[in-house]
């Protein structure tokens, strides 16, 4: 009797929080389910032969360097906070952020910090200590734990922090003055998972599928009846992949033009369509594009 072979399972992290809708929406996007479990942070995925954890955007790049989980999505802002030794897989763009630095105005000179020593708020003190250091004003770093916001102007005079928008900021009458980096949340692998081919390639598979969901996002099926003396300057302006799809109608009445063209650009591109004789316009989603 032979005995089954015993594979070594994908170990994907997922995160918790604010991340998490997204990141379940967009591999459901792509034909990846995620089950609810008896044990709320060990969820089943439709992908076999991996093992599913929910983990603090934190905690999976820490175990990703670590090695005990392959793959995960967090953000780009721990990352580099954490200063781990790991591998970006994607950039997913989801979650876009920005680390900036905030003060209330009455401390701004001509809207720039004072060339004083401040006391600096914020959760990040890696890259904290860092942009102090770079502004060798002798600035005291505090550590937060969540609410920065509220610390000017009585416990300190400037914060390090994480903002989409800007509209907390705002509502806390704070100004942006500087900006440390941007972020988002990004597909990670530990670099022992990559130095293995088998997960190396389960990994490359699992980033194709979700690049394939967002450059969908960002692409519409666009489809049109082109006469055959303006078949060429439709083309022309036709911002699709590679070559647009033609088929030829009945009668010898010109053709039907097919192509994935950006969203963005719809609003300019109908009109000019139109314009060349382009009639009978038909915009579809698309559900994933792989080149």
């Amino acid at each position: 009797m032979t005995t089954p072979i015993k594979t070594d399972p994908l170990r994907l992290a997922l995160p918790k929080g604010r991340m998490h809708d997204g990141v379940a929406r967009l591999l459901a996007e792509a034909g990846i389910r995620i089950g609810a479990s008896a044990r709320g942070y060990r969820p089943s995925v439709s992908l076999p032969d991996v093992e599913t954890k929910i983990l603090k955007p934190q905690n999976i790049i820490e175990m990703l360097d670590s090695g005990t989980r392959d793959v995960g999505f967090a953000g780009a802002d721990w990352a580099a906070e954490l200063d781990a030794s790991i591998v970006e897989v994607l950039d997913t763009g989801l979650d876009a952020v920005r680390l900036v630095a905030a003060a209330p105005p009455e401390i701004l000179v001509n809207g720039r910090l004072p060339e004083r020593s401040l006391v600096v708020a914020g959760e990040y003190e890696r890259l904290g200590r860092r942009w102090i250091a770079a502004r060798g004003r002798g600035d005291r770093f505090v550590r937060s734990y969540g609410a920065t916001e509220v610390f000017p102007p009585e416990d300190a005079d400037c914060i390090l922090d994480i903002t989409a928008s800007g509209a907390t900021l705002e509502a806390n009458r704070l100004i942006i003055c500087d900006e440390l980096l941007t972020s988002s949340t990004r597909l990670y692998a530990s670099r022992a998972a990559m130095d293995l081919p088998a997960k190396r390639a389960r990994i490359a598979d699992l980033a194709m599928l979700l690049r394939g969901v967002l450059e969908a996002r960002a692409r519409v099926m666009l489809e049109l009846n082109a006469p055959k003396d303006r078949l060429d300057a439709i083309i022309e302006i036709l911002p699709c992949m590679r070559q647009p799809t033609l088929s030829q109608l009945a009668g010898d009445a010109g053709f039907a033009v097919k192509a994935a063209v950006p969203r963005d650009k719809l609003h300019r591109l109908i009109p000019l369509l139109k314009a060349r004789g382009g009639a009978d316009i038909v915009i579809s989603p698309i559900a994933q594009v792989i080149p």
